[in-house]
């Protein structure tokens, strides 16, 4: 699937994105390494914290189908400048996404900028970090 697939899998989940607070909608589009798609749009909740961005409904739902390869992510969002992930979406990413997976990042203007995980997240903290008693 191309980039431009990929990103218009993302601007249309966006439109299901339920957001009455923020009022800022967010769609995206996560591809798995065999090519099957995943979509997922931001949800929220009157108690803030447990709002879910769309990258990790998408994520979620990949791992929920048995899927922990993936190819590449596409985040869109009504911005100035191509949407960037948040800290906690990154976090998610780092523990799913191989350091070479790539994330495009857009707006509804067509203003594309892509990162790879590792250019997105360095010095990630990751699973082997943790005591090696406490790692799964």
């Amino acid at each position: 699937m191309e980039m431009k697939q990929l990103i218009n899998e993302a601007k249309q989940i966006r439109d299901k994105a339920y957001t009455p607070y923020s009022k800022f909608p967010v769609g995206a589009a996560l591809l798995t390494e065999n090519g099957d798609l995943y979509t997922g749009c931001n949800i929220e909740n009157a108690a803030y914290p447990v709002t879910c961005c769309a990258e990790r409904v998408a994520i979620f739902k990949a791992i929920a189908d048995g899927h922990y390869k993936f190819k590449n992510l596409a985040v869109v969002a009504d911005t100035k400048r191509p949407v960037p992930p948040c800290g906690s979406c990154r976090q998610v990413m780092s523990e799913f996404f191989d350091s070479d997976v790539e994330i495009y990042t857009t707006n509804l203007h067509g203003d594309t900028k892509t990162f790879t995980m590792e250019e997105i997240l360095p010095f990630s903290f990751v699973s082997s970090d943790l005591p090696e008693e406490e790692v799964k």
